[in-house]
Formats: structure tokens, C-alpha cells, sequence
């Protein structure tokens, strides 16, 4: 009997274009300067990114372009935690420390703090201009393009 096999990677289609942003606001600042230089309105969701069973969680701010079909997601790539150490300090006396802990969503891009996600049909999109109009925003250091066919965690980027 033969065996047939499915592959599903084979199906896959990015219908996104992703935009890396190195900028060290908070991500509610992030947002308000987004939608003040590009005309756009984001809006934090009710519920953020949980990702490894509650370990680290991702704010995401959300905007639906009715007009021109397009979805912009702002999405922070870093989740800074506190947690107990689990290190026994050879002492007598328990002594609990606090370590902070860094998770990233997209563990390939350690360095950027938020992605602009711009889901569409179309090519509607024009990334050189959006990202000249990205350049003159205040206090963000850089962005630039992600090419999505080489990120290997992609899958963290559905929701």
C-alpha cells in the first residue's frame, strides 16, 4: 500500500510585510508617535501575546485600514520578567533573589524592540516611503525591512 504524505510548509504565504524597529519608548509612546506621523490609529488589544505557557507576554496594538483592506499590528519583540532564582546559595538561610529575565518573540532579531506587521491582500503597501516616514519620527534609531521567508519562528507572527 502507498504511503502519501502532506506537506503543509508547502501552503504556507506570507501575505504580510514586516518592518523591524530599534527605539527604546515604551510601547504605548511607540503607538502615539505611529499613529501621529502616519496617520494611522492603533489601538492596544484587550489581550496581549502569551507565548511558552504564560512565560513571557507581548503587547500588540491593532488598526484596521477598512479602505484599504489592510491590517497594522505594532508588536513589541521584548518581554523583560522577574522571577525567582531557583540557585541554592550554599547557605544556611534561604535567601530568595530576583533575576530578570529577557524573551523575545522573534529570537533571530534579539536587537529590534517592535515590528510593524502590515497584513494585506494586495501589494498595497509602499515600504521605501513608509520607511522615510518612519526615519523622521523622534527617538526612533532606525527600521528597516524583514525579509518573513527567512525567519525561522515565524509562526510566532499568526495570531
Amino acid at each position: 500500500m502507498a504511503v502519501h504524505k502532506l506537506l503543509v510548509d508547502d501552503f504556507y504565504d506570507p501575505s504580510f510585510s514586516l518592518i523591524a524597529i530599534h527605539c527604546r519608548l515604551e510601547d504605548y509612546r511607540m503607538a502615539y508617535l505611529l499613529n501621529k506621523h502616519l496617520n494611522i490609529k492603533l489601538v492596544r488589544l484587550p489581550n496581549d501575546l502569551d507565548y511558552r505557557y504564560l512565560d513571557s507576554n507581548y503587547s500588540v496594538y491593532e488598526w484596521e485600514d477598512v479602505q484599504q483592506q489592510t491590517i497594522w499590528n505594532l508588536i513589541s519583540n521584548v518581554c523583560k520578567k522577574e522571577e525567582a532564582s531557583l540557585q541554592s546559595s550554599g547557605s544556611l538561610f534561604n535567601t530568595e533573589q530576583i533575576v530578570l529575565k529577557t524573551y523575545h518573540l522573534l529570537p533571530e532579531f534579539k536587537k529590534v524592540d517592535y515590528f510593524i506587521k502590515i497584513s494585506t491582500d494586495e501589494g498595497s503597501i509602499d515600504e521605501k516611503e513608509l520607511l522615510n516616514k518612519l526615519q523622521d519620527i523622534p527617538h526612533l534609531v532606525t527600521s528597516y525591512s524583514v525579509d518573513v521567508e527567512n525567519i525561522k519562528s515565524k509562526d510566532n507572527l499568526i495570531f
